[in-house]
C-alpha cells in the first residue's frame, strides 16, 4: 500500500506499515507473541478477540478490542414515532445492517406496537435495493453468500417460531448476496435473530409491556456494545440510559458514531475505547516521577 505523497513526506519510513495476507492466524500469532509489539487494537468477532487476548497474555500487551454486539433498540409509548422510525432506519438498515452498532433487537411497547410496525413497514418498503453507484439506491448486497445464508436462517427460524413477515423476508430478485429489506412482527427474545447478531437488513419487532421488563430483556445478552431507545420522558431517559449494560447509548438518535466520542463496549463486546481523548489514552502509559535531593 502506497501513501499519497503529502502523507509520505510527514511520516518517516516504517512508521506506518500494512501487512496483507491470507494467513491471518499466523500473522496474528506473530503480532501477539512478539515483544516488540506493545499494543494490539482489534475490531472483529468476540471469538477471535478472545483468542488474541489469550495469545497476548504471554507478553502482557495492552489491548483495545471492539467486538460483537447485539444492540437493543427500544421504542417507548411516549416516543415520537416518526423520529423513532427514522432512527431505526438509520441504525438498522445503514450499510444493509452490516455494522457492529446496528440495532439487532427491536423492542416496541404494546400500546404503540401496531402503529410503529405499520410506519416502519412503509419506510422499509420504499428502500431501493441495487448497485451502490446508483444515487437512488439505499440498500446494497451483503458481504458474501455465507452472510446471506445466515440472514435467511434467522428469518426462517423466526417465521417457523410464529413471527409474520410484514415486508421482504427472502433473497432479493437481484440474486447473488442481495436480501430484501425485511420487517418481522410478533417476534420473541428466544428467536435466533434476538440471540445472535444478524448482520443484515432484518428488523424483528418484539413487544413489551413495562420499562423494567424491557430493560431486563435488553440486558439479557453477553454483549454490550451499543443500545438505543426513544422516549420523551426525561426521568425515564436517565433511568434507562444508566440501566442499559452497554458502552454507548443513543437517546432519541439512531446514529451515534463520531470520532470525538469514546467508542467501545462492555461485557463480551470488548474493552478499551477508540476516538476522543480516551482513545488516545489507549496508546499511552502513565509514568510517575518522584524527585528528591535537588
Amino acid at each position: 500500500m502506497e501513501l499519497p505523497p503529502c502523507h509520505a513526506r510527514r511520516r518517516p519510513a516504517g512508521v506506518y506499515n500494512v501487512v496483507t495476507t491470507k494467513k491471518a492466524v499466523e500473522v496474528g500469532a506473530e503480532l501477539t507473541s512478539n515483544p516488540v509489539v506493545r499494543k494490539i487494537s482489534f475490531t472483529g468477532s468476540t471469538n477471535v478477540g478472545k483468542q488474541l487476548m489469550k495469545q497476548s497474555s504471554q507478553t502482557m500487551q495492552r489491548m483495545s478490542l471492539e467486538l460483537g454486539g447485539n444492540a437493543p433498540f427500544i421504542v417507548f409509548d411516549d416516543a415520537d414515532l416518526d423520529a423513532a422510525v427514522e432512527g431505526l432506519i438509520n441504525s438498522k438498515f445503514r450499510n444493509t445492517g452490516q455494522t457492529c452498532v446496528c440495532a439487532n433487537r427491536v423492542f416496541v411497547q404494546k400500546g404503540i406496537y401496531d402503529a410503529f410496525a405499520a410506519r416502519l413497514a412503509d419506510r422499509v418498503r420504499a428502500l431501493k435495493v441495487g448497485h451502490g453507484y446508483d444515487p437512488d439506491v439505499r440498500q446494497g448486497p451483503l458481504i458474501d453468500v455465507k452472510a446471506l445464508e445466515k440472514v435467511k436462517r434467522h428469518v426462517d427460524d423466526a417465521v417457523g417460531s410464529g413471527a409474520a413477515v410484514s415486508v421482504g423476508g427472502k433473497p432479493h430478485a437481484l440474486g447473488r448476496s442481495f436480501f430484501e429489506p425485511t420487517v418481522l412482527v410478533n417476534c420473541t427474545p428466544s428467536m435466533l435473530l434476538a440471540r445472535e447478531e444478524t448482520f443484515g437488513p432484518v428488523a424483528g419487532l418484539i413487544p413489551f409491556e413495562t420499562e423494567s421488563a424491557v430493560v431486563a430483556m435488553a440486558n439479557d445478552t453477553p454483549f454490550g456494545l451499543a443500545g438505543y431507545f426513544f422516549s420523551r420522558d426525561l426521568g425515564r431517559i436517565f433511568r434507562v440510559a444508566e440501566a442499559l449494560e452497554v458502552g454507548m447509548v443513543g437517546v432519541n438518535e439512531g446514529l451515534i458514531s463520531t470520532e470525538v466520542a469514546p467508542f467501545g463496549g462492555v461485557k463480551e463486546s470488548g474493552m478499551g475505547r477508540e476516538g476522543s481523548k480516551d482513545g488516545l489514552q489507549e496508546y499511552m502509559e502513565t509514568k510517575y516521577l518522584c524527585l528528591g535531593g535537588i
